[in-house]
């Protein structure tokens, strides 16, 4: 126990109200929040969706392109939160052709649409426009969290489309006994949500993903906040963190019935027993090689939830990497940037060297592609 004085006490309460005073003025002088920091150009949009081609940063690339599917609860830009905390910059870097789908935001006209609209129809029709305008077979397709779900349900359903499939923080066995969101979730009653509701509000989500983690996520990190309140720098990276936090879109409530039912609260997808526009979703077709990129630390999606589908694909050329650290850091964290966007570059163009050549790759799992 710390016994302070009354005069320590007093310097204390002194040096904490300066740095609030200061914190008012850096605030002040911020001006706007950027997010979304490498140029992009639409290439494709149909409703609220708009497909982007972020604009190559080397001369050479690879020749086939790189499809990004998030998440629907978040907005993408985390992947690109600014110039040094980005994974979408550090794969132009290594001469990846990327494009993005930004779901938009939904609302009440989005009521009725399913997870059928956002398989078959929002991803196949972004996947056959590149196919068609690039004069592809099939492209590579990257997946992240629920967007690797999504991803998963599409590669197993057309694995004729997809050439390489990278999965990344995505849940597969959604029933692993360290998922508390999956516990939380499964005593909620749905449908009765979902029939009240119409859509699910955003801000209903993220108090949920927020109370799996209260004193870190809701209470210490503004403790923190205080001591940058005198770097300028600092504190508009915390404030960029804080309004992706708070930037959830609305989810359309068909759509979220489903996944919450089939995947999270009847764990469906490692089964092989979801059902997606009348199409059942077998793992075991998803044959292109894979490459599960999870994070040791995830609190959302835990290692054993991801590393599941190891033993459901039916890739004969699997691999797995390892992040050490957290759901959000393998965005953003310094030693993320040096190490995700090259090892999925490096994965991809092995593979692209290999089928030129022809080569058969026997299944494995490795640590590092």
């Amino acid at each position: 126990m710390i016994n302070l004085g009354p005069d320590q006490i007093t310097a204390e309460l002194r040096t904490f109200a300066d740095r609030l005073a200061q914190g008012a003025k850096t605030l002040g002088d911020l001006g706007e929040i950027e997010t979304g920091v490498s140029p992009r150009d639409p290439v494709y949009q149909e409703d609220k969706l708009t497909l982007y081609r972020y604009q190559p940063r080397v001369t050479e690339l690879h020749p086939i392109p790189l499809l990004i599917v998030y998440a629907l609860v978040n907005r993408p830009y985390m992947m690109d939160l600014q110039e040094d905390r980005s994974l979408i910059r550090g794969l132009l870097d290594a001469g990846v052709d990327v494009y993005l789908i930004d779901w938009g935001y939904a609302d009440a006209a989005d009521r009725q649409l399913s997870l059928a609209d956002y398989v078959h129809r929002y991803i196949g029709h972004c996947v056959d426009h590149l196919r068609e305008s690039r004069q592809l077979a099939a492209i590579n397709l990257l997946g992240v969290c629920q967007g690797g779900a999504l991803s998963l349900c599409f590669a197993a359903l057309y694995p004729e489309k997809i050439r390489n499939l990278v999965t990344m923080v995505t849940p597969v066995d959604f029933h692993t006994p360290d998922n508390l969101l999956t516990h939380l979730i499964r005593h909620i009653d749905i449908d009765l949500l979902v029939d009240t509701l119409g859509n699910v509000p955003g801000q209903v989500l993220n108090f949920a993903f927020l109370s799996l983690s209260p004193f870190r996520l809701a209470g210490q990190k503004y403790v923190d906040v205080v001591d940058i309140l005198d770097d300028a720098r600092a504190l508009k990276n915390f404030l960029r963190m804080e309004k992706w936090i708070f930037d959830s879109p609305d989810q359309a409530g068909e759509a979220f019935r489903q996944f919450a039912k089939d995947f999270f609260q009847q764990n469906k997808l490692v089964k092989g027993e979801v059902m997606i526009g009348g199409q059942a979703v077998d793992l075991r077709k998803v044959v292109m090689p894979v490459l599960n990129v999870y994070a040791s630390q995830d609190h959302l999606v835990p290692p054993a939830a991801s590393k599941a589908l190891a033993g459901c694909c039916g890739s004969r050329d699997y691999s797995e990497l390892c992040f050490r650290g957290g759901h959000i850091g393998i965005y953003v964290s310094a030693r993320a940037q040096q190490e995700v966007p090259p090892a999925i570059a490096t994965w991809l163009l092995a593979r692209q060297e290999t089928s030129k050549k022809g080569r058969k790759t026997a299944k494995r799992r490795v640590r590092n592609p």
